[in-house]
């Protein structure tokens, strides 16, 4: 066969479509691998992917090194067995594994880092909240719904009983000073800091040269001099 009769046969050739978690695909290569299935679908590579088979015979499970045929009759579909869904802010999601951490849950949900989630517990329950470092079990009965909330970024808190408006989620040692003792001479006086009433992240404890909390409404704080440095 010439060169053009060759480029006539390719430019003819469709497409082969196939589906893999109910999304449909196409290719010009007749073979395709597990693994490649599970990475244009975001599955992760060891989760076990069948191949669906007409009844009365069994679906055929494709490891990640099978090379799977496209171009024979009828469009080939693809689906995981064993998945888990559950909703971020009203949004459905479908999970793979059994378990997975705010982390996952805050990159999956494309949520604001000064943003909390919550597991929306029924019938009155407080809500769980959840911490990044948290694991969540998604195979508990029913669907677990998460839910997100904004911490609004101007609070008032309270510095030696004075109450101050301030504007950030965060606040360090050295601006708890300067609040507390606006003409502070940090080079003669050791200063201490004690907070109280503060967020999950940091519900109480004291600070030094350097460190930050994150600051909740109506939050405690009490700076003392305790002497020469």
């Amino acid at each position: 066969m010439t060169n053009t009769g060759k480029n006539l046969v390719a430019e003819s050739k469709k497409p082969l479509k196939f589906v893999v978690e109910g999304k449909e695909y196409e290719t010009f290569d007749q073979y395709i691998t597990g693994a490649e299935l599970k990475q244009l679908a975001g599955v992760p590579e060891d989760v076990e992917l069948y191949l669906s088979i007409r009844k009365p015979y069994h679906d055929e499970l494709i490891e990640n090194t099978t090379r799977v045929n496209l171009a024979r009759p009828e469009t080939e579909y693809f689906f995981v067995k064993r998945k888990l869904s559950f909703t971020i802010a009203g949004h459905p999601y479908v999970w793979y594994k059994q378990f997975i951490s705010g982390k996952q849950l805050r990159e999956l949900g494309n949520i604001n880092p000064e943003d909390e989630i919550y597991l929306d517990l029924p019938n009155g329950w407080q809500d769980d909240f959840i911490d990044d470092d948290e694991i969540v079990d998604l195979a508990r009965p029913g669907t677990e719904h998460f839910l997100v909330r904004r911490v609004p970024q101007q609070c008032v808190i309270y510095v030696n009983g004075r109450e101050k408006v301030w504007n950030k989620r965060t606040i360090t040692y050295e601006e708890v000073l300067k609040l507390a003792f606006p003409n502070i001479s940090t080079g003669t006086v050791a200063y201490t800091v004690e907070y109280s009433g503060g967020p999950h992240q940091n519900p109480k404890g004291s600070m030094s040269k350097g460190d930050m909390v994150f600051v909740k409404n109506k939050m405690n704080f009490n700076a003392d001099g305790t002497g020469r440095s």
